[in-house]
């Protein structure tokens, strides 16, 4: 089964996916007809200063305890247009400019593809989770380190909407309401919800979606602020949480005869 959302080629099967976050890069073997995880997730933390040399080495040794071949995906908090890395809003600003595939392709061996982490996360979300069967306009938000967004328009994905950096307040959204924030902070679940809502009726008012879906590590915790939301869309949390990201980046992971895939 092939299916296409965004230009990325879905299939049966299974792969690698590697979610690269601000404080963590996890990585698992993913059943990508199921949208499921094969194994637990690997998780090692994000080294500081996250060069793109650094963080390459982190990818092969999470991969090295997946302890599963054959082509991965790959997530990175950026816009990536062919590969290249055209932002660094919460990583090493040397990664601009880097051909990120090119970068993973030769420090693992195997075949790569590289994408924006939320476009990821949403991407999974659309195929497996709270979005599955959703017409219309639909924003996916990762709650995280910064903020995050996937764009779809009756399925179809509009890469790197970067709504995260949507101005509010004087500066960007995500230096607002980010889940980072709120850590920092110590802000209540309550505060922390009025930061939201006004975050997320600025994204109403812009675009008028049919559905949001609240994702990131947070979403583990939606009953704390969700509730205190109140939009005329409907909002709703992430279905696979936090591992959305890596079942995502595993979706395009570029296709291989099947017994590449093996142990």
């Amino acid at each position: 089964m092939v299916t296409s959302m965004g230009g990325g080629a879905f299939r049966d099967g299974t792969a690698v996916g590697v979610d690269i976050g601000g404080t963590g890069i996890k990585g698992a073997h993913v059943d990508l007809g199921a949208g499921r995880l094969v194994a637990d997730r690997v998780r090692l933390r994000t080294p500081s200063p996250a060069t793109p040399d650094a963080t390459a080495g982190v990818v092969v040794a999470v991969l090295d305890q997946v302890g599963v071949g054959g082509p991965i995906g790959l997530t990175l908090p950026s816009v990536i247009r062919a590969g290249v890395v055209e932002t660094a809003a919460n990583i090493d600003p040397a990664w601009v400019g880097t051909n990120a595939a090119e970068l993973f392709a030769h420090a693992t061996g195997r075949a790569v593809a590289v994408v924006n982490d939320a476009d990821a996360a949403g991407i999974a979300e659309m195929q497996f989770g709270a979005g599955r069967g959703q017409r219309g306009v639909v924003v996916v938000v990762t709650l995280g380190t910064g903020i995050g967004s996937a764009l779809f328009s009756d399925g179809t994905l509009v890469p790197n909407s970067e709504l995260g950096h949507l101005p509010l307040h004087h500066g960007d959204a995500e230096d607002w309401a980010a889940e980072s924030i709120r850590e920092r902070d110590n802000l209540s679940w309550k505060k922390y919800a009025q930061r939201l809502q006004e975050y997320l009726a600025l994204l109403e008012k812009l675009l008028w979606p049919q559905l949001i879906i609240i994702g990131g590590g947070v979403s583990k915790k939606a009953e704390k602020f969700l509730p205190r939301i109140k939009l005329r869309t409907k909002v709703v949390p992430a279905q696979l949480q936090n591992n959305a990201g890596i079942v995502g980046a595993a979706l395009f992971a570029p296709s291989l005869p099947t017994q590449s895939l093996a142990r």
